[in-house]
């Protein structure tokens, strides 16, 4: 079960919603999926910040008592569908309708993401391939620049995924493309911030994955030497994401992430 996280007063709360099962691999190399999230977007120095980890996969949400003291929440990546009738998936978006209706931040990415997407209207299916890469996505007019990140107008991020976004509602906007994927990032509101790619992956992770894939036969030896050719060669903008997604989930009511959308 997920635990509240002690912290002095006043204390951010942020917790992570995993919905994926950790390999050892990841577990002992970054403290699994959380570490690897944590890593990325905590900045707890002065002890005013507190994350907690609630296993999504299996079926462990925060209540709706517990929900109100967040003030964000992030929803991993997963080997499972996000279009799957799955009985923890379905809670999932159930979940995050909740709440987004208490006007929470919500950022997801690859699995998280098409999670975000299915609960606020949208259609998640099978892309026409997979998409493991480190790939360049434009980010819209509206989004770049900010002054405040001196985002440039495409990012590299790592990619790995079969499914995708086909469909948003009238109200969500794409705030990024690729030359693969329509719907790279997307905005509802000013909570709801969904990314297909990993902002949070280093290659050392997607190295790791291709090599699972490999030995699940969902790719083949000759695709797999070539994508660990290309990837050695490219970095992806890590820190740029990572300011991104930081600035969306904390940033303040005015001045933050999705106001800068809004001018």
């Amino acid at each position: 079960m997920g635990s509240l996280g002690i912290c002095g007063n006043p204390c951010r709360r942020f917790a992570v919603l995993l919905c994926a099962e950790d390999s050892e691999y990841v577990r002992e190399t970054y403290g699994g999926y959380f570490g690897v999230f944590k890593a990325m977007l905590a900045e707890d120095e002065d002890g005013s910040e507190a994350w907690d980890l609630f296993r999504a996969v299996s079926g462990d949400l925060p209540s709706d008592a517990e929900a109100e003291l967040y003030d964000g929440f992030v929803i991993t990546g997963s080997c499972s569908d996000a279009h799957g009738d799955d009985l923890w998936i379905q809670q999932l978006v159930s979940f995050v309708k909740k709440v987004d209706s208490m006007r929470k931040k919500i950022l997801g990415v690859c699995f998280g993401h098409q999670i975000l997407s299915i609960a606020v209207g949208g259609k998640v299916g099978r892309a026409k391939s997979w998409d493991i890469s480190l790939r360049t996505v434009q980010l819209s007019p509206t989004l770049t620049p900010i002054s405040s990140l001196n985002l440039p107008s495409s990012l590299s991020i790592i990619e790995c995924h079969r499914d995708e976004v086909k469909e948003l509602p009238p109200k969500a906007e794409v705030i990024a493309r690729s030359n693969q994927t329509g719907i790279e990032m997307f905005r509802y509101g000013n909570n709801i911030l969904g990314i297909q790619g990993h902002p949070e992956y280093t290659k050392d992770i997607l190295l790791y994955l291709i090599d699972r894939l490999l030995q699940r036969g969902f790719i083949e030896k000759p695709y797999a030497e070539e994508l660990k050719a290309n990837i050695e060669v490219c970095e992806p903008d890590r820190e740029a994401w990572r300011k991104l997604c930081v600035t969306f989930l904390k940033g303040d009511l005015k001045g933050d992430l999705c106001s800068e959308f809004d001018n």
